[in-house]
């Protein structure tokens, strides 16, 4: 069997021989928009820095894009207005209100938009980080050759230990 709310709700599992839960180990949007974690237990996240601000268009422009955060919308089915991902301040866990990924280009993000509530542009300036939850851990997560693991116990989130990934099929 598969699925990670399989893997966290079955009421048993007689007669299951493996079990391959996906994205169980991190989560994602996607699963806190099925209600199977919360937004505070999405274990992955990409690091960005804002490169730009266009006003003119209410967003932020950020140095990730598709290939940092893939291209998976999946999570706007059950959290309509998700974009590309939600964006958090690079300490906090929790998304900041108003803050997702309306667009993505190869290597940059937009972040805000025509339709978002206005930037708030003088709270991030070019050069600040962005932590950006992903839609789908396991394709953002494809991207990288390691993860950065860290404490948010600790000041600025300090990293404590990287974790090579293993990658090709």
């Amino acid at each position: 069997v598969g699925s990670t709310p399989t893997a966290l709700f079955a009421k048993h599992l007689d007669g299951v021989t493996e079990m391959r839960p996906g994205n169980f180990v991190f989560f994602d949007l996607f699963q806190a928009g099925l209600g199977t974690c919360g937004m505070e237990d999405i274990a992955v996240s990409v690091l960005a820095t804002v490169v730009a601000h266009h006003p003119g268009r209410n967003h932020l422009l950020i140095d990730a894009g598709g290939l940092a955060l893939s291209k998976d919308t999946g999570a706007n089915k059950n959290v309509p207005g998700t974009g590309y991902g939600r964006v958090c301040r690079p300490d906090e866990a929790l998304p900041l209100p108003g803050l997702n990924i309306h667009d993505v280009h190869q290597e940059h993000g937009l972040v805000g938009g025509p339709k978002a509530a206005p930037v708030d542009f003088a709270s991030y300036p070019p050069g600040s980080r962005l932590r950006v939850l992903p839609n789908h851990s396991c394709m953002t997560g494809a991207m990288y050759d390691r993860y950065f693991v860290i404490d948010p116990a600790q000041a600025g989130g300090a990293i404590v230990a990287e974790w090579d990934r293993v990658n090709g099929w």
